[in-house]
């Protein structure tokens, strides 16, 4: 292996292009790109930067210049790839959903062995996220008791097409939630420290929308919308997590700020403000005023499982089980929307 990771990138879409981005900014080089045919990977490859691009995603696992694999394609190729590379002894980094059911997330995590695998859950990465989570280890808010919110997006208002998204194959009868709700279940659980059990829910409009109901382990009750119709929404992850003496809130669309909550009034917590923790502060890159985002979210991402294939071990760094744990999230969800009972969630 090379002095710097060298990085193999399946797909170049959007995804593609953001994960490109973030491999540069943790010193790895984008070695390889693999789009849907020869000729789409050689576009590919010259508009993000890869020094070649590769025949097919199979050949990019194969390559010897490629020591970590990422995984951008639709979801349905999801195993048969991270499966090929995990037995190539590569390292992998692969979209969510990890696979198209319970039973295929389970297996393929089974393999991982030694292998960094991760998942990219990087809305865990917003510095105001680790500020909530270390505020609710710490007690301050007490027990929680309510935790609510929504995920909402407008890419398909109007009745504009999902693409392969909207594909049964690829998980468009529940798409919505498969692709956006585990994001909120997975921060929420996260910042939390609860997990859901049991939960009902109720899918509409051809999977663009879920509603879910759930009760957690911790003893709190919560809900979520998720909706990828909702006109003007861009965007907007947002939850609150409500205590016996205090609250947090969160907006993905206003990261620079953790609102809190008390009897005796709200507060807002400024990124890099004095008063921010120590894990907050590690994500914390840019000084005050000069906000941070997306990218930055992913490029930490990427930087922490770059350091976890080097042997370290950052705190939080979502692997294949958080990807196992989001696909009995959507099992859950939808046999509850099918059967329209309270339905437990897999172990």
């Amino acid at each position: 292996m090379a002095d710097y990771l060298r990085a193999g990138i399946i797909g170049a879409g959007f995804i593609g292009a953001v994960h490109a981005n973030a491999v540069r900014a943790a010193r790895g080089v984008v070695s390889r790109v693999a789009g849907s045919s020869p000729t789409r990977s050689a576009e590919a490859a010259h508009r993000l930067g890869a020094a070649a691009p590769a025949d097919s995603a199979e050949a990019l696992i194969d390559s010897d210049d490629v020591d970590v694999v990422h995984i951008c394609t639709p979801n349905s190729l999801h195993v048969p790839l991270a499966r090929r590379a995990l037995a190539a002894g590569k390292a992998v980094v692969c979209e969510k959903p990890l696979a198209t059911t319970l039973a295929d997330a389970r297996s393929l995590a089974a393999e991982v062995g030694n292998a960094t695998a991760t998942v990219p859950f990087v809305y865990r990465f917003y510095p105001a996220v680790r500020e909530a989570r270390a505020r609710v280890a710490g007690g301050d808010a007490g027990p929680l008791h309510l935790l609510h919110g929504a995920y909402l997006q407008d890419w398909q208002a109007g009745g504009a097409g999902a693409g392969w998204r909207g594909e049964a194959a690829e998980g468009g009868e529940h798409g919505a939630f498969a692709d956006i709700g585990v994001h909120w279940c997975d921060l929420v659980e996260f910042v939390s420290g609860h997990r859901i059990t049991r939960l009902h829910a109720r899918t509409v409009g051809g999977g663009t929308s879920t509603t879910v109901q759930f009760e957690t382990d911790g003893g709190a009750a919560g809900s979520v919308v998720v909706s990828q119709t909702a006109v003007g929404r861009r965007n907007s992850l947002r939850f609150a997590l409500d205590g016996e003496r205090g609250a947090y809130g969160f907006d993905q669309e206003r990261p620079e700020d953790l609102v809190v909550g008390g009897t005796d009034g709200n507060l807002t917590v400024h990124r890099g403000s004095p008063a921010t923790s120590a894990a907050a502060s590690r994500y914390s890159l840019l000084p005050p005023g000069h906000p941070q985002g997306y990218q930055d979210c992913f490029n930490a991402f990427v930087a922490d499982t770059y350091a976890a294939i080097g042997g370290e071990a950052p705190d939080g760094l979502p692997t294949f089980a958080d990807g196992v744990r989001a696909a009995a999230l959507t099992d859950a969800v939808i046999t509850s929307s099918t059967t329209q009972t309270w339905t437990e969630v897999p172990a």
